[in-house]
C-alpha cells in the first residue's frame, strides 16, 4: 500500500498538475463522477459568453457564416477523431448518443439485406437496448441477447449488426475491440460501439480495430457539460453506401436548396439530422481543446494508475467489509473506473458524498469511482480510500437517513 507522501510525490510528478487549475471543482472535494458527469472547464463561461453577446447578441444570423456555426459539427467532430483513433470526414458532432445509435443500427439493417439480427448482450447500458429494441419492432427484427462470455460463438449468417459498449457502464469491463470486430467482419456483419465510457479516459484506435460505426456521449469524461450532444462515428469506407434513417435538412446534399424531394449528403455530413445546438457545441469544443494540448498516451497511462491506486488501497481492506471488486484489476481489460459491490451500496455512497467523496451508485450494489486524469489526482484517490475505509469502519452510512433514494444518483 501507498502513503499519502508516496501520494504526494506521484503528484508532484504528475505531467498533467496543472490541469486540475482548468476547471471549476470545488474546495475540499474529491471528484469521482467523471464518468457520469464531467467537471466544468474554467475557459467555458467566457466562451459562452462570447458567442452569446459577440456572436448571437451583435451578429446575430451572420454568426452560421462569419463564425462559422455551420460548420461545428464537422469542426468538433474532427477534434474528437483525434481523441478516438478516426480520420478526418469520420466523425460528426450531433443530437444524443440514443439518437446516433437510432441512426446507425438502422443504417446497418437497411444495409445488411436479408439479415434481421441485432446482437448483444443483457445489461448493456439501457438506452443501447432500448433503441435496438424499437428499431426491431420497425424493421420486423431480432434483438439477440447472448451472456459476454458466448457472444463470439454467436455471431453467424444471420446477424446485421453486433452492439457493443467498450467499457462496460457499470463493472468497468473492456471489450477487445479489434477482436470482435474481426470476428463479426469474417461472417459479413457490421459492429457498433458505444464509446460513451471511453472516449477521453483510455486508449481507442477505431481504424485501428477496423471499426465500422461508433458512437459516443459528449457529457462525462469529455466534460461537455450536462445534456452536450453527442457524437457518431462511420468509417470512410462505408459512408457512401449507408443511409440514415433520420433524413433530416442538415443532411441533405443542398440544405439551402429547399427542394421538396431528399438527397443525402456526401460523407460524413449525411448522418446529420436537425439544426445543431449551437452553445452546447461552444461548451463541448472548449473542453475538447484541453485534451489537445495533452500527450495523450501519457494521460491514458496515469488514468490506469489512479484505478491501481485506488485497487490497491481498497482491497487491502475490501473483503473484512464485504466489499467485491467488480471491474477486471488488469489495465489492458478495463476502462477508466472502478466499481466494488456491497450489500448495501447506495446508503454507503450517499455517505461518502457527505463526507466529500463524490462516486456514483447502480443498482442492485454496486459503487462506482471515476478516475478523469485531466483533473483527478493521486492524493484524491488515497485520501478516497481512506474516506471509504473510515465510513466502513464506523458505519455511519447505517443512519436510516442515507437509504433515501434521491432521483437522480
Amino acid at each position: 500500500m501507498l502513503t499519502l507522501d508516496d501520494a504526494k510525490a506521484l503528484d508532484a510528478d504528475d505531467p498533467f498538475k496543472g490541469m486540475r487549475e482548468r476547471f471549476f471543482l470545488p474546495e475540499g472535494l474529491i471528484y469521482l463522477d467523471g464518468n457520469s458527469l464531467g467537471a466544468m472547464p474554467s475557459a467555458a463561461p467566457g466562451r459562452m459568453d462570447e458567442v452569446v453577446r459577440g456572436e448571437w447578441g451583435r451578429d446575430l444570423i451572420r454568426s452560421w457564416n462569419v463564425h462559422d456555426w455551420i460548420g461545428a459539427p464537422q469542426r468538433v467532430g474532427d477534434k474528437i477523431a483525434r481523441l478516438v483513433g478516426a480520420g478526418p470526414g469520420e466523425v460528426v458532432v450531433a443530437d444524443s448518443t440514443s439518437v446516433n445509435i437510432f441512426k446507425l443500427l438502422g443504417a446497418a439493417l437497411a444495409h445488411n439485406v436479408g439479415r434481421k439480427v441485432i446482437l448483444t448482450e443483457p445489461g448493456d447500458f439501457p438506452t443501447d437496448l432500448y433503441i435496438a429494441q424499437g428499431l426491431a419492432a420497425q424493421f420486423g427484427a431480432e434483438v439477440r441477447v447472448v451472456e459476454a462470455e458466448a457472444l463470439e460463438a454467436a455471431i453467424d449468417d444471420d446477424l446485421a449488426v453486433l452492439m457493443l459498449t467498450h467499457v462496460h457502464y457499470k463493472s468497468g469491463r473492456r471489450r477487445d475491440m479489434a477482436a470482435l470486430t474481426a470476428a463479426a467482419h469474417a461472417k459479413g456483419a457490421l459492429v457498433l460501439w458505444d464509446l460513451s465510457h471511453s472516449a477521453g479516459a483510455i486508449a481507442v484506435d477505431l481504424n485501428g480495430a477496423g471499426a465500422d460505426l461508433a458512437v459516443g456521449c459528449g457529457y462525462k469524461y469529455l466534460n461537455g457539460g450536462p445534456g452536450a450532444p453527442a457524437f457518431l462515428f462511420v468509417a470512410e469506407r462505408l459512408q457512401g453506401v449507408l443511409a440514415s434513417p433520420l433524413t433530416g435538412w442538415m443532411g441533405h446534399a443542398e440544405p439551402f436548396a429547399f427542394v421538396d424531394d431528399y438527397r443525402p449528403a456526401p460523407g460524413i455530413d449525411r448522418f446529420l439530422c436537425g439544426t445543431p445546438s449551437i452553445l452546447a457545441l461552444t461548451a463541448l469544443e472548449t473542453a475538447i481543446d484541453l485534451f489537445l494540448e495533452t500527450d495523450l498516451i501519457a494521460l491514458h497511462a496515469k488514468g490506469q494508475g489512479l484505478c491501481d491506486l485506488f485497487i490497491g488501497q481498497v482491497s487491502a481492506f475490501a473483503a473484512v467489509h464485504d466489499l467485491r471488486l467488480v471491474t477486471p484489476s488488469r489495465p489492458q481489460r478495463r476502462g477508466s473506473h472502478v466499481s466494488f459491490a456491497h450489500p448495501q451500496g447506495y446508503p454507503l455512497m450517499q455517505a461518502l458524498i457527505d463526507h466529500g467523496v463524490v462516486g456514483d451508485f447502480r443498482t442492485p450494489d454496486v459503487v462506482r469511482f471515476g478516475f478523469t486524469p485531466l483533473y483527478v489526482g493521486y492524493e484524491d484517490v488515497w485520501r478516497a480510500a481512506e474516506a471509504l475505509k473510515s465510513l466502513l469502519e464506523s458505519g455511519v452510512w447505517r443512519e436510516p437517513r442515507y437509504a433515501v433514494r434521491a432521483k437522480v444518483t
